[in-house]
């Protein structure tokens, strides 16, 4: 039975109030479109994870969806604070935020700590730095092998993930390139899985380069075919970084206001994704449009 359905039904479906959630992606196939599902469907105290929450999560905080945040640095990339999330750490607006910080190799640790279903994973990253002194799931540990001390994590188990990738068939097995970022830890430790895809495509496409296959589709409950699903972020090979909608958005976020207002017309205002992509100009999209670098052709053999 095919697994694919639409954003509006995998979030609805997969999502409750109060639950834990990791939009997963890094640099690239940020998870956009869902994030912006979750505000649409005005969820509630919910432990938002990520490595570099940026303005999806902001945009997340500002709506009140959020009551905890779990991550490694925050920030607008290459602009600046994120205002939503110092108004919200800060100022309790528009609802007071819980944050617990790791460095990204820490988060990625405790994903793969609940992939791979271990009570705790030892790390150096840690060393010389004063999270373990604000964050009490950062602890010393003695070594079973000799004197030193190092550094250990507890596993990251969320309830749902959002992962993105550029093709899946309709199982949920999945091809992805770029950056791999931490989806497929992500996937292994979630407990419902949320597979948003650039484009469907048939098995017989992902059974030809299986070393591309990052998530299977055992893994996967819901399928979403979502074109454009990560803008402003990219997706490598589909379309670039819309560079003007992070600078737009230091500038939109910086008042409560104009948050609201933005929120309203791009998130509120518009049924789905593609509702929304049809309120960005063609020029805009246009100009977005990858360019072809295509990798060298290997031949995988046979009989």
């Amino acid at each position: 039975m095919s697994s694919v359905t639409s954003m509006s039904e995998a979030v609805s479906s997969a999502i409750d109030d109060g639950d834990s959630v990791y939009l997963a992606g890094f640099t690239h196939l940020i998870p956009f479109a869902a994030g912006h599902e979750i505000i649409r469907q005005e969820y509630s105290n919910l432990t938002i994870g990520r490595a570099t929450p940026d303005l999806v999560y902001d945009q997340m905080i500002a709506a009140g969806c959020v009551e905890k945040v779990v991550f490694s640095w925050a920030g607008n990339p290459g602009v600046g604070s994120l205002h939503a999330f110092r108004r919200a750490a800060e100022d309790d607006v528009p609802n007071a935020i819980e944050l617990e910080e790791y460095t990204h190799f820490g988060m990625a640790t405790r994903l793969y700590a609940g992939a791979v279903d271990l009570p705790f994973v030892p790390l150096k990253t840690f060393a010389g730095s004063d999270l373990p002194d604000h964050n009490d799931n950062i602890r010393p540990v003695e070594s079973p092998f000799g004197d030193e001390e190092v550094y250990a994590v507890p596993p990251l188990t969320p309830d749902v993930a959002v992962v993105r990738a550029q093709r899946a068939d309709e199982d949920g097995n999945c091809h992805l390139w770029g950056i791999h970022g931490e989806q497929k830890e992500a996937a292994l430790a979630a407990d419902t899985v949320i597979l948003s895809v650039e484009e469907l495509v048939d098995t017989a496409t992902i059974r030809s380069d299986p070393n591309r296959t990052l998530v299977t589709g055992d893994e996967v409950d819901y399928v979403v075919n979502c074109p454009y699903g990560s803008h402003p972020s990219y997706a490598q090979g589909y379309y670039d970084r819309d560079n003007e909608a992070y600078l737009n958005w230091d500038e939109t976020a910086r008042t409560v206001e104009d948050t609201e207002a933005w929120l309203e017309e791009y998130v509120h205002g518009v049924a789905d994704r593609e509702e929304y992509i049809r309120k960005l100009s063609s020029d805009r999209l246009l100009d977005l449009q990858a360019g072809n670098s295509y990798s060298v052709p290997v031949d995988l053999g046979g009989s």
